[in-house]
């Protein structure tokens, strides 16, 4: 188990990683910020988001005191929102039960919302020099080749053999080091498809090459038929602005700004009347746009509308008229800023 430990450090300080932006520090809110964005999202994406949030956002205390809107608008684009709103939200209770200061100790930062296990061993190690393991899903990678564990590393059995796999391999040194170590393994050399074994340091202990299991380790995620649902939405339009709607947290792209929805194209004019108070003329129905989550696929059926009288009482909290420019800066969810650049385009 040592010598596992013992080559990673020695590989991670030859070949590793060391000009990302968020190393060379011990700033916990750096650490933390690019471990949270870092979540099942590529490091290539993650860095122009992490110096553009920094810019606006330079510190702990300037995040919890930022309207959730601007959170969500920086972080648009990047997808798992609910990952910005526990961020906002966690900042906000550092201030309120730490004094602003970002917890030192591992049980205080597993509590906070959105931060895991690895993620908070990540945290405790970088920015605390802790000894604590990690297990995201490019190092479940690693181990499940490396020590032949065979299984769909998302179930709990697996999970469990797999943290005890990290414990047990933790050295008492250098475990910023070694963590580093193993996170640029996972994600440069151990990689999903055509991992490059000719550079790993691993090689030599590795049950997935020794076996020619490689391409069998780890086991995918069990095949499940995804749900498939539909929705209409409600694309206003007056005046050059559109009309859009903020969509309650938690649930799907809470907190966000959408196009108003409805379940099928029925009376679709009669119900813009009852729900907004306007008069409006159906112009069209727009290519339908499928877009996936994790547990279902979703086709949207755009429907676009000329209002052409609008009752003051059409507009209410929560909603808000924007120009279609405007609104692709705003907190929006992907398939909806699609839709307003096609709007914008003239398309």
């Amino acid at each position: 188990m040592e010598q596992f430990a013992e080559r990673v450090i020695t590989w991670q300080r030859t070949s590793g990683r060391h000009d990302l932006p968020w190393q060379r520090t011990r700033d916990p809110y750096l650490i933390w910020l690019s471990e949270i964005m870092l979540q099942q999202t590529q490091v290539a994406a993650v860095i122009r988001y992490y110096a553009r949030f920094l810019e606006h956002f330079p510190t702990l205390d300037s995040l919890a005191a930022a309207p959730e809107d601007d959170v969500l608008a920086l972080w648009s684009g990047l997808g798992y929102y609910a990952r910005a709103r526990n961020l906002h939200g966690a900042a906000r209770l550092i201030v309120q039960r730490h004094a602003g200061v970002f917890p030192g100790n591992f049980a205080d930062i597993v509590a906070l919302p959105g931060i895991g296990r690895s993620t908070a061993g990540a945290i405790a190690v970088f920015a605390f020099g802790k000894r604590e393991p990690i297990l995201d899903g490019n190092v479940k990678r690693v181990f499940a080749r490396v020590f032949g564990i065979a299984g769909f590393p998302g179930d709990k059995e697996i999970s469990m053999r797999m943290w005890k796999h990290a414990e047990d391999v933790l050295p008492s040194n250098d475990v910023e080091t070694y963590t580093q170590g193993l996170m640029d393994l996972g994600a440069e050399v151990c990689i999903r498809r055509r991992p490059r074994c000719d550079c790993c340091p691993l090689g030599g202990m590795c049950v997935a090459k020794r076996d020619n299991r490689i391409a069998t380790l780890p086991a995918p995620r069990p095949k499940k038929t995804l749900p498939e649902k539909s929705t209409v939405m409600l694309i206003l339009q007056r005046e050059g602005q559109v009309l859009l709607e903020k969509r309650p947290a938690p649930g799907i792209w809470g907190g966000l700004w959408s196009f108003p929805e409805m379940a099928d194209l029925v009376d679709v004019v009669g119900v813009v009347h009852r729900r907004f108070g306007a008069q409006a003329t159906l112009e069209g129905i727009l290519a339908a746009v499928r877009h996936g989550f994790t547990h279902y696929a979703l086709t949207i059926t755009p429907a676009l509308l000329r209002v052409t009288r609008l009752e003051l009482r059409a507009q209410s909290a929560g909603q808000a008229w924007m120009t279609p420019a405007d609104a692709i800066n705003s907190a929006v969810p992907a398939p909806v800023r699609s839709l307003l650049r096609l709007l914008e385009s003239g398309g």
